[in-house]
């Protein structure tokens, strides 16, 4: 069974090297966020504004309760990046750094650039071709755009692959790798027996989950600012007190994009392309752009136009690689605690992230037990956004009927997740997360044209009927 085991993980290790290889998903996400940018004419760029006084002016920790017919503006953005603000922004960035060196962030910023574009792209589709299920809740998301959008009689079935993909991406494989996370955080910190953590955490998701919409959206709007203010503010006060430092990592990060060796001795072994993969690859696990996974959240939003909402979308993917990510990676190498051994690093993971804040104001037991508790809440919401991309696939697939058993399976995959480490399970949902890209990149791309006339139409102070563009 063990050598069954080993044989099916080599097999996945070699399908995600390829998936998110340099010739594939990468180009591929890039690629299609370029394409946007430019027809969108940087629309990440003249509509940022707007964005950000609709997330700060619309910020709130009191909203009314989210029900069948959506949920806020606020609510919807906060569910969003309470999935997008996960273990990718403190274990994502240090992994990239150590494997492809700091120029992996300047790659790693394109990326977000880039994908601000596509996620603006998607919540107008997910908008556009929302709809409500046999239970009347409102809902949306690539599946919805891909089965009603496109005029192609694989359409539905692309739609069910994409279902399919982001339930086992998300709902299962992606939900037991946060929670592992979370367990060996407060395993290491605190020394709690990691079934102690599972237990505690499956129940409190148990709670939420079956609190439905409303339960979650309410979690998401106070857990989210909350933790994202706390992380950052800390992350700060340790940046400003080696705020010396801060112009020699900023130049050394565009350096080291074209020049790897410039870095630490050359210790990494990294090249150009090695950095590339690594930040590009981190970066689009971190905020999620391109996946289809958000899109989610913001087609329950109550708004008078998409593009009031889509441009919130481009506010989520700043906020978690242009803040939340960038805090961490400022932190990591402006503390100087990026060490390597016979070319091997000395700290890497959350354990690198972990000591980097230990090396400063907190100490060590300080600085372990922050970074384990905001790795807990980064972890922990991140649960409940991905739960509730799932929950909206199987109201796709199966109807709402269906729903109470994906509570039970979702928690107990949590459980599980939390007291073993499974290779096999990260490397599936690595593969399954490739999957899902593949046909919400094909359903985005054809569907383009409804986007530019779209934001024209906003452009030009039209009224918004979803009628006129399907």
């Amino acid at each position: 069974m063990q050598n069954f085991l080993d044989k099916l993980t080599a097999t996945i290790d070699a399908i995600n090297s390829f998936l998110w290889g340099p010739y594939f998903l990468i180009a591929l996400l890039c690629g299609t966020g370029a394409y946007f940018t430019a027809r969108l004419h940087l629309v990440q760029i003249f509509k940022f504004r707007m964005g950000a006084r609709k997330l700060f002016g619309n910020f709130s920790l009191h909203g009314e309760a989210a029900g069948k017919s959506g949920m806020s503006s606020f609510q919807a953005v906060a569910t969003a990046i309470a999935a997008q603000v996960g273990t990718g922004n403190l274990v994502g960035a240090s992994t990239a750094l150590v494997m492809g060196g700091p120029g992996a962030i300047f790659w790693m910023w394109c990326a977000a650039f880039l994908g601000m574009a596509t996620n603006f792209a998607e919540i107008c589709l997910a908008q556009i071709y929302r709809t409500k299920d046999d239970s009347g809740h409102m809902i949306g998301g690539p599946a919805f755009y891909i089965s009603r959008g496109l005029k192609n009689p694989l359409a539905k079935p692309l739609a069910a692959f994409f279902a399919l993909a982001i339930i086992f991406a998300l709902g299962f494989m992606g939900n037991m790798v946060q929670a592992n996370s979370i367990s060996d955080g407060f395993s290491s910190a605190f020394g709690i027996p990691k079934w102690v953590s599972g237990a505690a955490l499956a129940l409190i998701c148990c709670v939420i989950f079956f609190g439905g919409v409303k339960a979650i959206a309410r979690v998401a709007e106070k857990v989210v600012p909350l933790m994202a203010i706390c992380y950052v503010l800390v992350g700060l006060v340790i940046i400003g007190s080696n705020f010396d430092k801060i112009p020699s990592v900023i130049a050394l990060i565009f350096k080291a994009a074209f020049d790897p060796s410039a870095a630490w001795g050359g210790a990494t072994g990294a090249t150009i392309a090695t950095a590339m993969r690594y930040g590009i690859a981190r970066g689009l696990f971190s905020n999620e752009a391109g996946m289809g996974s958000t899109p989610h959240a913001h087609a329950a939003a109550n708004v008078k136009h998409p593009v009031d909402q889509a441009v919130l979308g481009i506010m989520g993917v700043f906020v978690d690689t242009f803040i939340v990510l960038n805090i961490t990676v400022f932190v990591v190498l402006s503390t100087d605690v990026v060490t390597f051994e016979n070319g091997k690093a000395v700290f890497s993971g959350i354990s690198l992230v972990q000591e980097a804040f230990a090396s400063q104001i907190l100490g060590r037991s300080g600085g372990y037990g922050f970074v384990a508790i905001c790795l807990f809440f980064f972890a922990f919401t991140t649960i409940l956004g991905w739960y509730y991309f799932a929950e909206i696939n199987v109201r796709y697939l199966l109807g709402a009927k269906f729903v109470k058993l994906l509570q039970i399976l979702v928690v107990a995959f949590v459980f599980i997740g939390s007291v073993q480490k499974i290779d096999l399970v990260w490397g599936l949902a690595d593969m399954f997360n490739g999957l899902m890209v593949i046909p919400n990149l094909i359903a985005i791309i054809l569907l383009s044209p409804v986007v530019v006339r779209l934001l024209s139409d906003f452009n030009d102070g039209k009224s918004y009927d979803a009628n006129d563009y399907k």
